[in-house]
């Protein structure tokens, strides 16, 4: 388990390279929702979302002759991104994988960035390329297991905790688990009292599953929202999340997409669905905390083109 000592040391390693986003009262999302809520605005962060925050962690931890070889990370968009971008200030040559799904936008901003962008077929593809990649001794930054990226992800809740000391239940979603890892130890040791909860859009069920199966299972894919696509939680994010985590709640694409609009038009700030699914997963939320309630939203990034939301809003018959 990640301790708050290693979160804070993480805290210390990356200042100066991300920045300490915003945690602010949301008047149109309190209203929305009928309790106060409370937003963390890791869209804000470099790379436009909290990724790069394990991403400068895990580089600034790698020795001299793990730079000098490269590094390699697989990616549904986001951890590219911030890979691709960390790595060109540290002056480290990356290499990122991704599935063919992956948002164009994400894909672009890698290349430009620098670093070498590889694709495959779909997400399980992308991971047996970067297994290979790292076989011919490129250094991995996997997008959540390990430590040191976990680390990374979890001064989001330092943050949260130092900023927002009334909220009583945090919302973060997940994918592979790293941020919720993270946030969730951080909350725990901070405050102990605050429920956090999981959120995941159906067809990337992981974390489910695992708790489900009583550890990590493969998932059949399907869901639009590639950054929360991972084939598999791992060992270390499942037990933090079967330890420290109330509930993971799972919501559909359209509720998600649906949840990005309306923080659009309530939060005024622009989301991809990874985001947009805390809106309906806080209404089940509010639903059972009760009128005490008193939630914190992790907006964890907003890494989507106009074009990207306005399809899938099409798609879904959403006005």
């Amino acid at each position: 388990m990640i301790g708050i000592s290693r979160i804070e040391a993480a805290a210390e390693r990356i200042a100066g390279h991300v920045v300490r986003t915003p945690t602010v009262p949301s008047p149109g999302l309190s209203e929305l929702l009928g309790v106060p809520v409370t937003a963390k605005l890791e869209l804000l962060q470099r790379t436009g979302s909290f990724k790069a925050r394990g991403a400068a962690a895990k580089l600034l931890s790698v020795d001299e002759a793990g730079r000098a070889a490269g590094v390699v990370a697989v990616s549904g968009g986001n951890h590219g991104i911030a890979l691709a971008v960390m790595a060109a200030a540290l002056d480290v040559k990356a290499t990122v994988v991704m599935p063919r799904s992956a948002p164009a936008r994400a894909v672009e901003t890698a290349r430009s960035a620098g670093a070498s962008v590889r694709l495959t077929d779909d997400m399980d593809g992308a991971f047996a390329l970067m297994a290979r990649l790292q076989d011919e001794g490129l250094t991995p930054v996997h997008p959540f297991d390990d430590p040191e990226v976990i680390a990374g992800q979890g001064t989001v809740g330092l943050e949260f905790a130092a900023d927002a000391d009334d909220v009583t239940d945090v919302l973060v979603s997940i994918g592979g688990g790293g941020l919720i890892s993270g946030v969730a130890a951080a909350l725990r040791a901070r405050r102990p009292g605050v429920r956090v909860w999981g959120v995941e859009t159906q067809g990337a069920q992981a974390m489910s599953e695992a708790l489900a199966a009583g550890g990590p299972v493969p998932v059949a894919l399907s869901s639009i929202v590639s950054t929360l696509s991972a084939p598999s939680v791992s060992r270390l994010t499942y037990e933090h999340v079967a330890e420290l985590v109330t509930e993971v709640l799972v919501v559909p694409d359209r509720e998600a997409v649906r949840g990005s609009l309306e923080l659009a038009e309530h939060a005024k700030v622009w989301t991809e669905p990874a985001a947009g699914c805390l809106l309906p997963a806080a209404r089940q939320v509010r639903e059972r905390v009760g009128d005490g309630a008193r939630l914190g939203l992790v907006v964890c990034g907003g890494n989507a083109a106009f074009a990207d939301v306005a399809a899938w809003a099409g798609r879904f018959g959403l006005r």
